[in-house]
Protein backbone atom coordinates (compact mmCIF):
# COMPACT_ATOMS: atom_id res chain seq x y z
CA UNK A 1 0.00 0.00 0.00
CA UNK A 2 1.42 3.23 -0.88
CA UNK A 3 0.85 5.63 1.46
CA UNK A 4 0.32 9.27 1.66
CA UNK A 5 1.34 11.97 4.00
CA UNK A 6 1.80 15.85 4.10
CA UNK A 7 5.43 16.80 4.69
CA UNK A 8 4.91 17.10 8.46
CA UNK A 9 3.68 14.09 8.84
CA UNK A 10 6.81 12.70 7.12
CA UNK A 11 9.37 14.46 9.37
CA UNK A 12 7.27 13.18 12.27
CA UNK A 13 6.90 9.49 11.41
CA UNK A 14 11.06 10.22 11.02
CA UNK A 15 11.69 11.51 13.95
CA UNK A 16 9.77 8.43 15.70
CA UNK A 17 11.68 6.07 13.75
CA UNK A 18 15.25 7.67 14.49
CA UNK A 19 14.25 7.90 18.44
CA UNK A 20 13.07 4.16 18.33
CA UNK A 21 16.26 2.58 16.54
CA UNK A 22 15.90 3.12 12.88
CA UNK A 23 18.53 5.88 12.31
CA UNK A 24 18.55 8.65 9.84
CA UNK A 25 21.69 7.35 8.73
CA UNK A 26 20.13 3.89 7.79
CA UNK A 27 16.83 4.79 6.31
CA UNK A 28 18.93 6.91 4.14
CA UNK A 29 21.05 3.57 3.17
CA UNK A 30 17.75 2.13 2.85
CA UNK A 31 16.09 5.00 0.40
CA UNK A 32 19.26 5.48 -2.03
CA UNK A 33 19.77 0.93 -1.83
CA UNK A 34 16.02 0.95 -3.21
CA UNK A 35 16.42 3.89 -5.38
CA UNK A 36 19.19 2.13 -7.10
CA UNK A 37 17.31 -0.97 -7.43
CA UNK A 38 14.16 0.94 -8.97
CA UNK A 39 16.23 2.53 -11.45
CA UNK A 40 18.50 -0.86 -12.45
CA UNK A 41 14.95 -2.80 -13.28
CA UNK A 42 13.60 0.03 -14.94
CA UNK A 43 16.39 1.03 -17.20
CA UNK A 44 19.35 -1.74 -17.40
CA UNK A 45 17.76 -3.03 -20.57
CA UNK A 46 16.69 0.38 -21.97
CA UNK A 47 19.91 1.93 -21.71
CA UNK A 48 23.82 1.74 -21.50
CA UNK A 49 23.66 1.69 -18.11
CA UNK A 50 25.51 5.30 -17.69
CA UNK A 51 23.37 7.69 -14.78
CA UNK A 52 23.91 11.43 -13.85
CA UNK A 53 23.15 12.19 -10.42
CA UNK A 54 22.26 15.88 -9.59
CA UNK A 55 23.43 16.35 -5.87
CA UNK A 56 21.84 18.67 -3.41
CA UNK A 57 23.23 19.63 -0.01
CA UNK A 58 20.98 17.57 2.24
CA UNK A 59 18.99 14.36 2.31
CA UNK A 60 17.96 14.16 -1.17
CA UNK A 61 21.48 14.45 -2.44
CA UNK A 62 22.56 11.61 -0.11
CA UNK A 63 20.13 9.46 -1.37
CA UNK A 64 20.50 10.11 -4.88
CA UNK A 65 24.67 9.53 -3.86
CA UNK A 66 24.02 5.96 -1.97
CA UNK A 67 21.82 4.95 -5.14
CA UNK A 68 24.62 6.37 -7.82
CA UNK A 69 27.31 3.97 -5.40
CA UNK A 70 24.93 1.12 -5.77
CA UNK A 71 24.39 1.56 -9.95
CA UNK A 72 28.18 1.68 -10.44
CA UNK A 73 28.18 -2.15 -8.13
CA UNK A 74 25.70 -2.97 -10.87
CA UNK A 75 28.47 -1.91 -13.49
CA UNK A 76 27.19 1.56 -14.55
CA UNK A 77 29.16 4.33 -15.12
CA UNK A 78 27.90 6.92 -12.89
CA UNK A 79 28.46 10.96 -12.62
CA UNK A 80 27.92 13.14 -9.39
CA UNK A 81 27.42 16.38 -10.31
CA UNK A 82 27.23 18.69 -6.97
CA UNK A 83 24.95 21.23 -7.13
CA UNK A 84 25.20 22.17 -3.73
CA UNK A 85 28.60 22.29 -2.05
CA UNK A 86 28.51 19.08 0.16
CA UNK A 87 32.21 18.28 2.19
CA UNK A 88 34.45 16.15 0.04
CA UNK A 89 35.21 13.84 3.03
CA UNK A 90 31.79 13.16 3.27
CA UNK A 91 31.74 9.01 2.78
CA UNK A 92 28.63 8.93 0.92
CA UNK A 93 31.26 10.64 -1.97
CA UNK A 94 34.36 8.54 -1.47
CA UNK A 95 32.03 5.74 -1.96
CA UNK A 96 31.22 6.63 -5.37
CA UNK A 97 34.70 7.93 -5.98
CA UNK A 98 36.30 4.48 -5.04
CA UNK A 99 33.42 2.66 -7.17
CA UNK A 100 34.94 4.74 -10.09
CA UNK A 101 32.71 7.56 -10.16
CA UNK A 102 33.15 10.95 -11.52
CA UNK A 103 32.63 13.79 -9.36
CA UNK A 104 31.78 17.82 -10.59
CA UNK A 105 31.17 20.82 -8.48
CA UNK A 106 29.12 22.95 -10.14
CA UNK A 107 31.28 25.82 -8.24
CA UNK A 108 33.89 25.00 -10.71
CA UNK A 109 31.72 25.03 -14.02
CA UNK A 110 31.38 28.42 -14.10
CA UNK A 111 29.02 28.19 -18.12
CA UNK A 112 27.45 24.71 -17.24
CA UNK A 113 29.67 22.95 -19.73
CA UNK A 114 30.90 20.10 -17.48
CA UNK A 115 27.36 19.51 -16.88
CA UNK A 116 26.12 19.52 -20.75
CA UNK A 117 29.01 17.46 -21.51
CA UNK A 118 27.78 14.98 -18.43
CA UNK A 119 24.52 15.09 -19.69
CA UNK A 120 25.49 14.06 -23.32
CA UNK A 121 27.00 11.33 -21.77
CA UNK A 122 24.36 9.71 -19.84
CA UNK A 123 20.80 7.75 -20.50
CA UNK A 124 19.26 8.48 -17.00
CA UNK A 125 19.50 11.70 -15.01
CA UNK A 126 18.42 11.13 -11.12
CA UNK A 127 16.93 14.42 -9.76
CA UNK A 128 18.35 14.47 -6.08
CA UNK A 129 18.88 18.35 -5.64
CA UNK A 130 15.96 19.60 -3.42
CA UNK A 131 13.57 17.36 -1.48
CA UNK A 132 10.67 17.80 1.10
CA UNK A 133 11.66 20.59 3.11
CA UNK A 134 11.59 23.11 0.13
CA UNK A 135 9.99 26.05 -0.20
CA UNK A 136 9.35 28.59 -2.71
CA UNK A 137 11.14 30.64 -4.27
CA UNK A 138 13.99 28.94 -5.91
CA UNK A 139 17.37 30.11 -5.00
CA UNK A 140 18.85 31.77 -8.13
CA UNK A 141 22.33 29.24 -8.28
CA UNK A 142 19.98 25.91 -7.95
CA UNK A 143 17.22 27.90 -10.64
CA UNK A 144 20.13 28.68 -12.98
CA UNK A 145 21.11 24.95 -13.18
CA UNK A 146 17.66 23.39 -13.26
CA UNK A 147 16.74 25.87 -16.00
CA UNK A 148 19.90 24.62 -17.72
CA UNK A 149 19.26 21.14 -17.36
CA UNK A 150 15.60 22.11 -18.55
CA UNK A 151 16.81 23.67 -21.73
CA UNK A 152 19.46 20.50 -22.64
CA UNK A 153 16.69 18.17 -22.29
CA UNK A 154 14.56 19.45 -25.13
CA UNK A 155 17.65 18.50 -27.08
CA UNK A 156 18.13 15.51 -25.76
CA UNK A 157 14.55 13.40 -25.34
CA UNK A 158 16.39 9.94 -24.77
CA UNK A 159 17.70 11.25 -21.26
CA UNK A 160 15.29 9.22 -18.70
CA UNK A 161 14.65 11.73 -15.85
CA UNK A 162 14.52 10.13 -12.63
CA UNK A 163 12.88 12.93 -10.04
CA UNK A 164 14.42 11.37 -6.39
CA UNK A 165 11.28 11.72 -3.94
CA UNK A 166 9.91 14.60 -5.69
CA UNK A 167 11.08 17.06 -9.03
CA UNK A 168 13.57 19.86 -7.48
CA UNK A 169 11.22 23.10 -7.18
CA UNK A 170 8.41 21.27 -6.38
CA UNK A 171 6.46 21.82 -2.67
CA UNK A 172 5.11 18.56 -1.46
CA UNK A 173 2.94 19.86 0.23
CA UNK A 174 1.17 22.61 -1.85
CA UNK A 175 1.78 21.29 -5.08
CA UNK A 176 3.36 24.45 -6.52
CA UNK A 177 6.02 24.27 -9.01
CA UNK A 178 8.84 26.47 -10.01
CA UNK A 179 9.13 27.28 -13.52
CA UNK A 180 12.42 25.67 -13.51
CA UNK A 181 11.67 22.48 -12.39
CA UNK A 182 12.77 19.60 -14.50
CA UNK A 183 9.69 17.40 -15.52
CA UNK A 184 10.35 13.37 -14.36
CA UNK A 185 9.49 10.16 -16.48
CA UNK A 186 9.50 8.69 -13.15
CA UNK A 187 9.21 9.62 -9.70
CA UNK A 188 10.70 7.81 -6.76
CA UNK A 189 9.38 8.97 -3.47
CA UNK A 190 10.57 7.69 -0.24
CA UNK A 191 8.38 5.50 2.18
CA UNK A 192 5.10 7.17 1.04
CA UNK A 193 3.73 9.87 -1.46
CA UNK A 194 4.05 13.29 -0.44
CA UNK A 195 0.43 15.42 -0.59
CA UNK A 196 1.73 17.78 -3.07
CA UNK A 197 2.58 15.52 -5.64
CA UNK A 198 -0.91 14.77 -6.36
CA UNK A 199 -1.63 18.40 -6.90
CA UNK A 200 -1.83 20.58 -10.10
CA UNK A 201 1.04 21.41 -11.27
CA UNK A 202 2.99 19.26 -9.90
CA UNK A 203 1.52 15.82 -10.48
CA UNK A 204 2.11 16.76 -14.41
CA UNK A 205 5.91 17.39 -13.40
CA UNK A 206 6.29 13.87 -11.69
CA UNK A 207 6.03 11.08 -14.46
CA UNK A 208 5.41 7.82 -12.76
CA UNK A 209 5.32 7.96 -9.17
CA UNK A 210 6.34 4.87 -7.38
CA UNK A 211 7.24 4.21 -3.75
CA UNK A 212 10.85 3.28 -2.08
CA UNK A 213 11.05 1.30 1.11
CA UNK A 214 13.00 2.97 3.66
CA UNK A 215 12.72 0.61 6.57
CA UNK A 216 9.17 1.44 8.10
CA UNK A 217 6.83 -0.87 9.59
CA UNK A 218 3.92 -1.19 11.92
CA UNK A 219 6.09 -1.16 14.87
CA UNK A 220 6.39 2.71 14.40
CA UNK A 221 3.25 3.91 16.05
CA UNK A 222 3.05 6.99 13.84
CA UNK A 223 3.43 5.02 10.49
CA UNK A 224 0.94 2.38 11.52
CA UNK A 225 -1.36 5.40 12.31
CA UNK A 226 -1.22 6.34 8.56
CA UNK A 227 -4.49 6.08 7.25
CA UNK A 228 -4.14 7.72 4.44
CA UNK A 229 -3.20 6.18 1.23
CA UNK A 230 -2.64 6.10 -3.04
CA UNK A 231 -4.93 3.74 -4.75
CA UNK A 232 -2.72 1.47 -7.19
CA UNK A 233 -2.98 -1.99 -9.12
CA UNK A 234 -1.75 -4.18 -6.82
CA UNK A 235 -3.91 -2.94 -4.11
CA UNK A 236 -6.77 -3.46 -6.56
CA UNK A 237 -5.70 -6.81 -7.74
CA UNK A 238 -5.14 -7.74 -3.79
CA UNK A 239 -9.62 -7.18 -3.23
CA UNK A 240 -10.66 -8.95 -6.93
CA UNK A 241 -10.62 -12.45 -6.72
CA UNK A 242 -10.75 -14.69 -9.46
CA UNK A 243 -14.02 -15.87 -10.55
CA UNK A 244 -14.21 -19.34 -10.08
CA UNK A 245 -15.67 -21.56 -12.88
CA UNK A 246 -18.85 -23.06 -11.16
CA UNK A 247 -20.40 -19.99 -10.49
CA UNK A 248 -23.81 -18.86 -11.68
CA UNK A 249 -25.05 -15.12 -11.85
CA UNK A 250 -26.49 -15.77 -8.35
CA UNK A 251 -23.02 -16.06 -6.99
CA UNK A 252 -22.27 -12.68 -8.31
CA UNK A 253 -25.52 -10.99 -6.86
CA UNK A 254 -28.21 -8.57 -8.15
CA UNK A 255 -28.07 -4.45 -8.80
CA UNK A 256 -31.33 -2.72 -8.80
CA UNK A 257 -30.92 0.62 -10.42
CA UNK A 258 -33.45 3.45 -9.58
CA UNK A 259 -32.60 6.05 -12.64
CA UNK A 260 -33.51 8.13 -15.06
CA UNK A 261 -36.55 10.17 -16.30
CA UNK A 262 -37.97 10.90 -19.45
CA UNK A 263 -35.83 13.75 -20.24
CA UNK A 264 -32.44 11.85 -18.76
CA UNK A 265 -32.80 8.10 -20.72
CA UNK A 266 -29.04 7.64 -20.82
CA UNK A 267 -28.09 8.22 -17.18
CA UNK A 268 -30.05 4.71 -16.68
CA UNK A 269 -28.76 3.09 -19.78
CA UNK A 270 -24.73 4.24 -18.48
CA UNK A 271 -25.18 3.36 -15.21
CA UNK A 272 -26.94 -0.07 -15.65
CA UNK A 273 -24.49 -1.39 -17.76
CA UNK A 274 -21.55 -0.22 -16.15
CA UNK A 275 -22.91 -2.34 -13.02
CA UNK A 276 -23.09 -5.30 -15.61
CA UNK A 277 -19.51 -4.79 -16.46
CA UNK A 278 -18.59 -4.43 -12.84
CA UNK A 279 -19.62 -8.16 -12.86
CA UNK A 280 -22.51 -8.44 -11.28
CA UNK A 281 -24.84 -11.40 -12.08
CA UNK A 282 -28.22 -9.58 -12.79
CA UNK A 283 -29.20 -6.09 -13.31
CA UNK A 284 -32.54 -5.06 -12.82
CA UNK A 285 -33.64 -1.20 -13.77
CA UNK A 286 -36.44 0.54 -11.89
CA UNK A 287 -37.39 3.18 -14.88
CA UNK A 288 -40.34 4.98 -15.59
CA UNK A 289 -42.49 3.87 -18.99
CA UNK A 290 -40.69 6.42 -21.29
CA UNK A 291 -37.21 5.47 -19.97
CA UNK A 292 -38.61 1.90 -20.68
CA UNK A 293 -39.51 2.19 -24.42
CA UNK A 294 -35.88 4.06 -24.69
CA UNK A 295 -33.88 1.77 -24.00
CA UNK A 296 -35.54 -1.61 -23.39
CA UNK A 297 -33.70 -3.13 -26.68
CA UNK A 298 -30.28 -1.17 -25.75
CA UNK A 299 -29.76 -2.99 -22.76
CA UNK A 300 -31.38 -6.31 -23.26
CA UNK A 301 -29.34 -8.18 -20.25
CA UNK A 302 -31.48 -6.64 -17.81
CA UNK A 303 -34.70 -7.07 -16.17
CA UNK A 304 -36.88 -4.33 -15.72
CA UNK A 305 -39.73 -2.72 -13.58
CA UNK A 306 -41.62 -0.20 -15.63
CA UNK A 307 -42.51 2.19 -12.64
CA UNK A 308 -45.17 5.23 -12.33
CA UNK A 309 -44.32 8.67 -13.38
CA UNK A 310 -45.87 12.07 -12.44
CA UNK A 311 -45.27 14.49 -15.81
CA UNK A 312 -41.83 12.02 -17.12
CA UNK A 313 -40.70 12.01 -14.09
CA UNK A 314 -40.71 9.22 -11.06
CA UNK A 315 -43.59 9.40 -8.85
CA UNK A 316 -43.71 9.03 -5.01
CA UNK A 317 -46.47 6.40 -5.69
CA UNK A 318 -43.53 3.76 -6.75
CA UNK A 319 -42.70 3.32 -3.01
CA UNK A 320 -45.15 1.01 -2.58
CA UNK A 321 -43.71 -1.33 -5.91
CA UNK A 322 -40.77 -1.21 -4.46
CA UNK A 323 -40.44 -2.84 -0.97
CA UNK A 324 -40.91 -6.46 -2.35
CA UNK A 325 -37.96 -6.15 -4.72
CA UNK A 326 -35.96 -4.58 -2.43
CA UNK A 327 -36.01 -7.53 -0.45
CA UNK A 328 -34.40 -9.54 -3.86
CA UNK A 329 -31.65 -7.24 -4.30
CA UNK A 330 -27.80 -6.77 -3.03
CA UNK A 331 -27.16 -3.53 -3.70
CA UNK A 332 -29.76 -0.40 -4.56
CA UNK A 333 -28.32 2.79 -6.50
CA UNK A 334 -30.45 5.56 -7.24
CA UNK A 335 -30.05 9.42 -8.32
CA UNK A 336 -29.20 8.98 -11.76
CA UNK A 337 -31.10 11.29 -14.19
CA UNK A 338 -33.61 11.35 -11.63
CA UNK A 339 -34.63 15.24 -12.11
CA UNK A 340 -35.46 17.57 -9.35
CA UNK A 341 -39.04 16.93 -10.01
CA UNK A 342 -41.38 17.66 -6.77
CA UNK A 343 -42.91 14.12 -7.30
CA UNK A 344 -39.61 12.55 -7.36
CA UNK A 345 -38.88 14.68 -4.27
CA UNK A 346 -41.72 13.08 -2.09
CA UNK A 347 -40.48 9.72 -3.49
CA UNK A 348 -37.04 10.31 -1.84
CA UNK A 349 -38.72 11.11 1.60
CA UNK A 350 -40.99 8.35 1.58
CA UNK A 351 -37.60 6.40 0.62
CA UNK A 352 -36.17 7.65 3.91
CA UNK A 353 -39.48 6.59 5.73
CA UNK A 354 -38.39 3.10 5.21
CA UNK A 355 -36.38 1.34 7.98
CA UNK A 356 -32.59 1.31 6.80
CA UNK A 357 -32.75 -1.81 7.86
CA UNK A 358 -35.46 -2.85 4.85
CA UNK A 359 -33.03 -1.14 2.26
CA UNK A 360 -30.45 -2.91 -0.22
CA UNK A 361 -26.40 -1.60 0.91
CA UNK A 362 -27.14 1.82 -1.20
CA UNK A 363 -25.13 4.00 -3.63
CA UNK A 364 -26.96 7.66 -4.08
CA UNK A 365 -25.56 9.48 -7.07
CA UNK A 366 -26.02 12.73 -9.17
CA UNK A 367 -29.84 14.42 -8.57
CA UNK A 368 -30.53 11.47 -5.98
CA UNK A 369 -27.85 13.57 -3.35
CA UNK A 370 -29.70 16.51 -3.81
CA UNK A 371 -32.79 15.02 -3.17
CA UNK A 372 -31.29 13.77 0.15
CA UNK A 373 -30.13 17.25 0.82
CA UNK A 374 -33.65 18.52 1.12
CA UNK A 375 -34.76 16.32 4.26
CA UNK A 376 -33.25 17.03 8.03
CA UNK A 377 -30.49 14.40 9.09
CA UNK A 378 -31.04 12.71 5.47
CA UNK A 379 -27.75 10.77 6.85
CA UNK A 380 -29.37 9.32 9.82
CA UNK A 381 -31.67 7.69 7.87
CA UNK A 382 -29.50 5.82 5.61
CA UNK A 383 -28.35 2.27 5.29
CA UNK A 384 -24.96 2.09 7.42
CA UNK A 385 -21.97 2.99 4.91
CA UNK A 386 -24.33 4.31 2.30
CA UNK A 387 -21.51 5.06 -0.52
CA UNK A 388 -22.23 8.84 -1.19
CA UNK A 389 -20.78 10.14 -4.77
CA UNK A 390 -20.97 13.85 -4.85
CA UNK A 391 -18.92 15.91 -7.53
CA UNK A 392 -17.89 19.42 -5.98
CA UNK A 393 -21.14 21.05 -6.71
CA UNK A 394 -23.12 18.33 -5.17
CA UNK A 395 -21.17 18.14 -2.68
CA UNK A 396 -21.54 22.20 -2.20
CA UNK A 397 -25.66 21.37 -2.17
CA UNK A 398 -25.40 18.75 0.74
CA UNK A 399 -22.81 20.45 3.25
CA UNK A 400 -23.81 24.30 2.53
CA UNK A 401 -20.10 25.15 1.97
CA UNK A 402 -18.90 26.85 -1.10
CA UNK A 403 -17.28 24.70 -3.66
CA UNK A 404 -13.91 26.93 -3.42
CA UNK A 405 -13.48 25.98 -0.28
CA UNK A 406 -14.21 22.30 -1.10
CA UNK A 407 -12.13 22.14 -3.22
CA UNK A 408 -9.12 23.77 -1.26
CA UNK A 409 -8.92 21.23 1.12
CA UNK A 410 -10.46 18.12 -0.56
CA UNK A 411 -9.78 15.13 1.60
CA UNK A 412 -10.14 17.11 4.73
CA UNK A 413 -13.75 17.91 3.72
CA UNK A 414 -14.55 15.06 2.31
CA UNK A 415 -13.18 12.94 5.82
CA UNK A 416 -15.00 15.76 7.83
CA UNK A 417 -18.11 14.87 6.55
CA UNK A 418 -17.43 11.12 6.10
CA UNK A 419 -17.40 11.12 9.88
CA UNK A 420 -20.41 13.58 10.82
CA UNK A 421 -22.63 11.29 8.25
CA UNK A 422 -21.46 8.22 9.32
CA UNK A 423 -21.25 7.32 4.89
CA UNK A 424 -18.70 6.73 2.82
CA UNK A 425 -17.87 9.76 0.72
CA UNK A 426 -16.34 10.11 -2.25
CA UNK A 427 -15.53 13.66 -3.55
CA UNK A 428 -15.48 13.14 -7.39
CA UNK A 429 -12.73 15.07 -9.64
CA UNK A 430 -9.15 15.57 -10.03
CA UNK A 431 -7.61 12.92 -7.52
CA UNK A 432 -11.12 11.52 -6.54
CA UNK A 433 -11.27 10.89 -2.56
CA UNK A 434 -12.71 8.17 -0.70
CA UNK A 435 -13.43 8.70 2.51
CA UNK A 436 -15.27 6.06 5.42
CA UNK A 437 -15.95 7.05 9.19
CA UNK A 438 -13.26 7.53 11.05
CA UNK A 439 -11.43 5.18 9.35
CA UNK A 440 -9.33 4.93 5.86
CA UNK A 441 -9.18 7.46 3.03
CA UNK A 442 -8.12 6.69 -0.48
CA UNK A 443 -6.72 8.71 -3.24
CA UNK A 444 -6.86 8.02 -6.33
CA UNK A 445 -3.54 9.03 -8.56
CA UNK A 446 -5.42 10.31 -11.87
CA UNK A 447 -6.41 13.81 -13.09
CA UNK A 448 -7.74 13.55 -16.93
CA UNK A 449 -10.60 15.79 -18.14
CA UNK A 450 -11.47 12.36 -20.43
CA UNK A 451 -14.16 12.18 -17.69
CA UNK A 452 -14.97 15.68 -17.87
CA UNK A 453 -18.15 14.71 -19.91
CA UNK A 454 -21.87 14.16 -19.12
CA UNK A 455 -22.85 10.43 -17.88
CA UNK A 456 -19.14 9.78 -16.47
CA UNK A 457 -20.31 9.93 -13.30
CA UNK A 458 -23.68 7.27 -13.71
CA UNK A 459 -20.67 5.31 -15.25
CA UNK A 460 -18.96 5.26 -11.59
CA UNK A 461 -21.86 5.10 -9.66
CA UNK A 462 -23.05 1.92 -11.60
CA UNK A 463 -19.85 0.19 -11.51
CA UNK A 464 -19.28 0.84 -7.66
CA UNK A 465 -23.30 -0.46 -6.94
CA UNK A 466 -22.32 -3.98 -9.35
CA UNK A 467 -19.04 -4.47 -6.94
CA UNK A 468 -21.43 -3.52 -3.83
CA UNK A 469 -24.12 -6.26 -4.91
CA UNK A 470 -20.97 -9.14 -5.23
CA UNK A 471 -19.91 -8.57 -1.80
CA UNK A 472 -17.64 -6.22 -1.42
CA UNK A 473 -17.95 -4.21 1.27
CA UNK A 474 -18.89 -0.41 0.78
CA UNK A 475 -15.36 1.29 0.85
CA UNK A 476 -13.59 -1.26 -1.34
CA UNK A 477 -16.61 -1.30 -3.91
CA UNK A 478 -16.05 2.81 -3.70
CA UNK A 479 -12.35 2.78 -4.19
CA UNK A 480 -12.13 -0.28 -6.85
CA UNK A 481 -14.82 1.08 -8.49
CA UNK A 482 -12.90 5.12 -8.51
CA UNK A 483 -9.77 3.40 -9.81
CA UNK A 484 -10.78 1.30 -12.17
CA UNK A 485 -13.06 3.79 -13.84
CA UNK A 486 -10.19 6.40 -14.08
CA UNK A 487 -8.04 3.96 -15.83
CA UNK A 488 -11.20 2.78 -17.98
CA UNK A 489 -11.07 7.03 -18.89
CA UNK A 490 -6.85 6.56 -19.10
CA UNK A 491 -7.57 4.16 -21.75
CA UNK A 492 -10.23 5.32 -24.38
CA UNK A 493 -8.45 8.74 -24.33
CA UNK A 494 -5.19 6.71 -25.34
CA UNK A 495 -7.47 4.73 -27.94
CA UNK A 496 -8.92 7.72 -29.06
CA UNK A 497 -5.87 9.31 -28.86
CA UNK A 498 -7.08 12.82 -27.25
CA UNK A 499 -8.65 13.54 -24.28
CA UNK A 500 -11.66 16.17 -25.78
CA UNK A 501 -13.30 13.52 -27.57
CA UNK A 502 -13.91 11.12 -25.05
CA UNK A 503 -17.67 9.92 -23.81
CA UNK A 504 -19.09 8.02 -21.37
CA UNK A 505 -20.09 5.17 -23.41
CA UNK A 506 -16.01 5.20 -24.53
CA UNK A 507 -15.28 4.75 -20.87
CA UNK A 508 -17.71 2.30 -20.68
CA UNK A 509 -16.34 0.06 -23.58
CA UNK A 510 -12.87 0.55 -22.18
CA UNK A 511 -13.33 -1.21 -18.56
CA UNK A 512 -13.45 -4.94 -19.59
CA UNK A 513 -9.55 -4.63 -20.62
CA UNK A 514 -8.68 -2.54 -17.21
CA UNK A 515 -10.29 -5.83 -15.72
CA UNK A 516 -8.45 -7.56 -18.40
CA UNK A 517 -4.81 -6.09 -17.70
CA UNK A 518 -5.61 -6.85 -13.79
CA UNK A 519 -6.01 -10.75 -14.70
CA UNK A 520 -9.49 -10.60 -13.42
Amino acid sequence: MMKYVTVSEMRAIEQEADRMGLTYARMMENAGTNLGIIVDQEYRTKTSRSVVGLIGSGNNGGDTLVALAYLANQGWKVIAYLVRERNLDDPLIQRVLERNGILISAQEDGEFQQLRIALQQSDVLLDGVLGTGFQLPLKDSIASVLKTVKEYLMALPSLHVVAVDCPSGVDCDSGEAAPEVIPAELTVTMAAVKAGLLKIPAHSLCGRIVVADIGLTDSYPTWRGTQRFVTDADWVKERVPIRSDDSHKGTFGTTFVLAGSENFTGAAYLAGKAAYLAGCGLVTMGVVRSVYQSLAGQLPEATWLILPDQEGFLSDSAIDQLRERFRSSDALLFGPGFGLHESTSKFVRSLLDIPSDQIPPLVVDADGLKLLSENEFWYKKLPEKTVLTPHPGEMSVLTGMRVAEIQAERISIAERFANLWGQIVVLKGAFTVVAEPNGRTAVNPVATSALAKAGSGDVLAGLISGLRAQGFDSFDSAVIGVWIHSQAGLLAAKRINTTRCVLASDVLDAIPTIFCELGR
